[in-house]
């Protein structure tokens, strides 16, 4: 199933997509390979979202999620270099951030700079009593261009995003939990079977349902709330004539789980 040099993908359960960020020996540093793998995985999902209902991140080995940008690899390139491959990170973040199936982060190891910001990306996150997390790039001269000026102030307010970007300091599992930026935190043997049942919970209930309240959130996160309740009833009313729909009524009706299609 897999075609990727940096990333594994794999199909743990039925409806579910593990994406396996697979260069432990750098803590899954990200190069430009890792880019352009990620960049066509989450393309490929955009462009074909039904054939999973939902998609679970995480790192290779016991250390690292993602240690961010592979500093070894961009020691020594020129400004055109650079930005040749921000740019590819930055399609590879779109994509991410695009892809309509719901997304779960299952954070191992440590999460810096473009880990952090890939954990962003997802809808929510769970991590390992271990992790720790980190946007260091002011340190190094430069800033986060993946997102993370954008999303972390979503996560965790912007007084707090400030904080976390304009000192680069590290910060702990627990403080990610309670800032509202982790969801739970799991210890490392629990923490993939965990985001794995929960994947299985969402992959459980109707495809289209959770693409649409995704968007929705999403949408409504990024306008007011006139207009995002317009564009939830729209969300709403794509549901009605779905067979789906009619399949939740009738298992309800006839006390048993509800099989969805997608339809």
């Amino acid at each position: 199933m897999n075609a990727f040099e940096t990333v594994t993908i794999e199909a743990p359960q039925e409806h579910t997509t593990l994406v396996t960020l697979n260069r432990p020996d750098v803590a899954n540093a990200m190069n430009t390979q890792m880019g352009l793998d990620l960049l066509a995985v989450f393309d490929g999902f955009c462009a074909e979202p039904n054939r999973q209902r939902c998609i679970v991140i995480t790192g290779a080995g016991p250390k690292a999620f993602c240690a961010g940008g592979d500093l070894k690899q961009r020691n020594g390139m020129t400004d055109a270099q650079w930005q040749d491959q921000h740019l590819i990170f930055e399609r590879m973040i779109r994509a991410i951030i695009d892809c309509p199936v719901p997304i779960i982060a299952a954070v191992n190891g440590a999460a810096y700079a473009g880990g952090m910001e890939i954990a962003l990306c997802a809808d929510f996150i769970y991590a390992a009593e271990h992790a720790r997390f980190a946007l260091t790039e002011v340190t190094l001269g430069i800033m986060p261009g993946a997102g993370g000026t954008q999303s972390l102030p979503r996560a965790v307010g912007g007084r707090r995003a400030k904080e976390i970007l304009l000192t680069g300091r590290p910060f702990s599992v627990q403080q990610a939990l309670e800032w509202g930026m982790v969801n739970r935190i799991c210890t490392a043997e629990k923490l993939l079977p965990e985001a794995l049942e929960t994947a299985s919970v969402i992959a459980g209930n109707a495809p289209i349902s959770t693409r649409q309240i995704k968007q929705s959130v999403n949408m409504g996160l990024n306008t007011d709330l006139r207009t995002g309740m317009m564009f939830e009833i729209e969300a709403y009313n794509r549901m009605v004539p779905t067979e789906d729909r009619r399949e939740g009524i009738r298992a309800f009706n006839e006390k048993r789980k509800p099989v969805y299609q997608g339809r």
